[in-house]
């Protein structure tokens, strides 16, 4: 007999996906987008959350791309932090998109962001600039 998928089901399976991507797991599937954050004169990379994510500013649809993001964490001692973004077939490359990550204190005060153009099949690289308030 075969079992009905509930709304429990679903959501667990919604978070595992989610953990995954957070994690910055392992194994890619073809439509990721890879790529490393560095800070600005080859310095150390400040303890904090960094958010990577994809714009486009010639889409005129709010939100568009807002699910496509995800978060790896900087622990203060590394020069350089490698990323997998989930890049759905619907985010058609486009000469305007970009690659965009944002390096946050735990508190949420923003110290750097940085931004690439996004290519297919190219790995990206990005270097966060201090933000200045």
């Amino acid at each position: 007999m075969k079992s009905a998928i509930n709304r429990r089901t679903l959501f667990v399976a919604a978070g595992s996906a989610v953990v995954a991507m957070t994690a910055g797991g392992a194994s890619a599937q073809s439509g990721d987008m890879r790529g490393a954050v560095e800070f600005e004169g080859g310095k150390v990379i400040p303890k904090g959350q960094i958010e990577i994510s994809l714009e486009d500013p010639s889409v005129q649809e709010k939100g568009y791309f807002s699910d496509m993001k995800t978060r790896v964490k900087s622990d203060g001692g590394s020069e350089k932090i490698a990323f997998a973004l989930a890049v759905p077939a619907r985010a058609v490359a486009s000469p305007t998109l970009q690659v965009v990550a944002r390096l946050e204190r735990d508190d949420g005060w923003l110290l750097a962001r940085g931004s690439a153009k996004a290519e297919a099949g190219a790995p990206v690289s990005i270097t966060l600039n201090t933000a200045m308030y």
